[in-house]
């Protein structure tokens, strides 16, 4: 199968749609599928992945604007190129996959058309959360815009893709009145956390092994809640002085963060790792003992995914996405948006080494039951062979 793939965010930007699409090529690729990704240039970043040109795939990148905004590099696609232009109409493809209903959104719904081959388009993002990246022009135009121009492509396309079922709801509330949804997670490479040093990273950290070690790893932003979540996180370390945080990432609200941590004379307990290099995420997650979420803008959260197939166990607020991976008293806690709640959920596991193996064994279980990349990768390839047989018989 020839796939071609269309997103306005890619490597090395390290976000969910970006990780969501390396998941998926990776196994396309590995299972003998020719995959090419379309997306925008990075100033000063060069593509190395090698697997991006077996079997005659590639990484095509289009021209764009390089932009920083609160503290986060992301790069505005220029959705024309005569150079590509040309080579997509030598190409042959047989499902084109747009990550995004603008920009090369645009593009990848023009191509389906042009090439007549099916339009799959993935509903990543809750646009009505991520409406404050839009300078100047007022959140809720910027929302009501996002929304439509997003139900307009998914009504348009042959398949719609959700990572979460709790997503096809939202969207279908939204006005979507396309039938053909399906929900897939994007998947956990499981051989890529194998392997982990569990000891060395704590070592490195600091983190003496009577220690109880919490962890976030998420971009600082408003959309991720984190202000809630560390004003919570506080209360639990300065009642247990047995406790770290770690906190990996960056963005906008990191100088306010550091500020609560400082005022709250907790700053000896946080580990603050930035951004951290995929080699080492495993070793972060390894090095803890317990997740902490408080996001409400997710629609899946590929990082739950990831902690449980370490074998963390979650406490996080229940919002859309999460539910959908996190199972109450089994492998974590999900609260309300309360602090009082939120902190007695993390004390419950801290206080209990009993309970966080309990949860995390079972939260390992259930993610190498559902969210690994082949399993996903799999089910995916099951929904482009669907779209193209109706293709084929619309043709007829």
């Amino acid at each position: 199968m020839r796939i071609a793939i269309f997103t306005n965010n890619y490597l090395p930007n390290p976000f969910g749609v970006s990780m969501s699409i390396e998941s998926f090529r990776k196994e396309f690729e590995r299972l003998g599928h020719t995959v090419y990704v379309f997306a925008p240039s990075f100033k000063g970043y060069m593509d190395e992945n090698k697997n991006a040109h077996l079997n005659g795939g590639q990484v095509f990148r289009y021209p764009a604007l390089d932009l920083s905004f609160r503290g986060i590099r992301f790069p505005i696609v220029i959705p024309y190129s005569h150079r590509i232009s040309r080579i997509l109409e030598n190409l042959e493809i047989d499902v084109i996959h747009a990550q995004h209903p603008n920009l090369l959104g645009w593009e990848a719904k023009r191509w389906a058309k042009k090439k007549n081959v099916p339009l799959v388009f993935t509903w990543h993002t809750l646009y009505d959360k991520y409406a404050h990246f839009t300078p100047i022009i007022p959140e809720k135009f910027a929302a009501w815009w996002a929304i439509g121009n997003a139900k307009r492509f998914a009504n348009y396309s042959d398949q719609i893709v959700v990572p979460t079922s709790s997503v096809r709801k939202i969207i279908q509330d939204w006005g979507v009145m396309n039938k053909d949804i399906v929900a897939i997670p994007t998947g956990v490479e499981k051989s890529f956390f194998q392997n982990t040093e569990r000891e060395k990273m704590r070592k490195e950290l600091n983190i003496a092994n009577d220690e109880i070690a919490l962890l976030l790893v998420s971009r600082m932003t408003a959309e991720k809640n984190v202000q809630f979540l560390v004003q919570s996180v506080i209360e639990v370390l300065k009642k247990n002085r047995k406790t770290k945080f770690i906190l990996a990432g960056e963005g906008g609200e990191l100088v306010i963060l550091k500020k609560m941590i400082t005022n709250a004379r907790v700053f000896e307990q946080v580990i603050f790792q930035g951004i951290v290099a995929r080699d080492v995420t495993k070793n972060i997650y390894a090095a803890a003992d317990i997740f902490v979420y408080a996001s409400k803008s997710e629609t899946q959260g590929m990082i739950i995914s990831e902690a449980m197939i370490l074998g963390l166990p979650v406490v996080a607020v229940s919002a859309t996405g999460i539910i959908d991976a996190v199972r109450e008293g089994e492998t974590g806690f999900l609260t309300n948006e309360n602090k009082d709640e939120f902190v007695s959920a993390i004390e419950k596991l801290v206080a209990s080494n009993e309970l966080r193996r309990n949860f995390g064994e079972t939260a390992r279980e259930i993610a190498l039951e559902n969210y690994t990349s082949a399993i996903c990768a799999q089910k995916m390839l099951k929904i482009y062979e669907e779209v193209i047989t109706r293709k084929d018989k619309e043709r007829k």
